[in-house]
């Protein structure tokens, strides 16, 4: 009895110790891992594709099979919080998307290779809907979301980075799967310590019963701003997942550029994307969210016509990243503002994960228009992809002001 008492008390002292800014630098690095697993894929996939000897549309079944895990993660993700915690499901995500990275590199065929794509992508959808549904509840200022997903960007500005090294110092692309998977497993070690130590922001659950979960999330799924909002994010994260996982391949294969310059070309454009998701804030505050996004849109289509039509610059991929970099977080910010309170952690999962669709979706597709009319297809599809943004975020603009006329975005 003395010890239980004694283990209550030392918990709790645990718990008043434990500085509040902990929840916040495992978020930021969660998104760094995320952004490294995602990011490096871009400059190893012509390894891959030499290894198993694959064309740009057959490997694009890689991509696919993330899909089913991303859809389990995007109508789990709540029921899951709710029933775990957001922290138990975050280790849960964390050591299985460790795993998959190591199986990556094990995979002795292309047909295994596949299959725990599935488990990669239930991985990332349930990192991401965590992590953004944690952040939103504890932090509503547009500069602590804006600066989460700057920290994606780290990630994916150190994921070809790290890959490009590696690969010029003689690693192999599965010994780079080992190395990425290596920085993967810090976060299990950091969420690991949040939950021995009853840190209580991040062991919060989403909703108090399971009808409720249900019916927000028919709630969610029956309101038209976030259904157009997830077809919004989808083409957005798939946009950046393109960019991301083809932009190397048209620059070092198609163009003949060496492959250092190549690859060091993809992490200028994540900077470009880490400058713009730091700067968000700052942005959102002077311009307000409708317009950053408008703006963003017009400076994403100016890149894309210019990395299409002049291949030889150098200012298109960072001014790419950095237009695109405004877009999913301020989307996400504006959530609560668009959908009732009690609907917002199963809207938030919904649209997180869905969004999450658009990285196996849209660069699957691109690979077999590429497969087809040549890599250098590739600008010109993404650059339509901007334009679907824009139709969509202007419907968005137009709904939202007729929920709420009176807030300022």
């Amino acid at each position: 009895m003395k010890f239980s008492q004694f283990r209550r008390n030392h918990n709790r002292s645990l718990r008043s110790q434990a500085p509040a800014w902990i929840g916040i630098a495992i978020a930021f690095y969660a998104f760094i891992s995320i952004g490294i697993a995602e990011g490096g894929i871009g400059v190893l996939l012509p390894s891959i594709l030499e290894t198993f000897n694959l064309t740009p549309a057959t490997v694009t079944f890689l991509f696919i099979s993330q899909i089913v895990g991303y859809v389990f993660a995007a109508f789990s993700s709540s029921l899951i919080s709710s029933r775990l915690g957001l922290a138990p499901m975050l280790l849960m995500a964390a050591v299985s998307l460790t795993t998959a990275l190591i199986l990556y590199g094990l995979a002795p065929t292309w047909l295994v290779m596949v299959t725990i794509g599935t488990l990669l992508g239930l991985s990332i959808g349930l990192i991401d809907a965590s992590i953004n549904t944690y952040m939103v509840s504890e932090q509503q200022e547009p500069k602590w979301i804006g600066l989460l997903h700057a920290f994606y960007g780290v990630g994916a500005l150190l994921g070809p980075a790290i890959a490009t090294t590696l690969l010029l110092l003689g690693l192999n692309w599965r010994q780079v799967y080992f190395v990425i998977a290596s920085l993967v497993a810090l976060l299990v070690v950091g969420v690991g310590w949040i939950i021995i130590t009853h840190y209580s922001p991040m062991l919060v659950r989403t909703a108090a019963s399971e009808p409720h979960i249900f019916a927000n999330l028919r709630l969610a799924l029956k309101t038209p701003i976030v259904l157009v909002s997830s077809l919004f994010l989808l083409v957005s994260v798939g946009t950046e997942a393109s960019l991301g996982n083809w932009a190397y391949t048209v620059q070092q294969v198609s163009r003949g550029f060496p492959a250092a310059t190549a690859g060091y070309s993809i992490s200028a454009m994540w900077l470009g994307f880490t400058i713009g998701r730091v700067m968000l804030g700052v942005l959102v505050n002077r311009l307000g969210a409708v317009r950053l996004v408008n703006g963003s849109l017009a400076l994403l289509t100016i890149g894309l016509v210019t990395w299409w039509l002049l291949p030889g610059q150098w200012v298109s991929l960072p001014l790419i990243g950095f237009a695109i970099a405004a877009i999913f977080p301020t989307t996400i910010w504006l959530m609560p503002q668009r959908v009732p309170a009690a609907v917002v952690p199963a809207a938030i999962g919904f649209v997180t994960s869905v969004a999450s669709l658009g990285a196996a979706i849209i660069p699957t597709t691109i690979g077999w228009v590429a497969n087809r009319a040549g890599l250098e297809s590739i600008p010109v599809l993404i650059l339509l992809l901007a334009i679907a943004l824009a139709m969509l975020h202007r419907w968005l603009t137009k709904q939202h002001v007729s929920y709420d006329v009176n807030q300022r975005v």
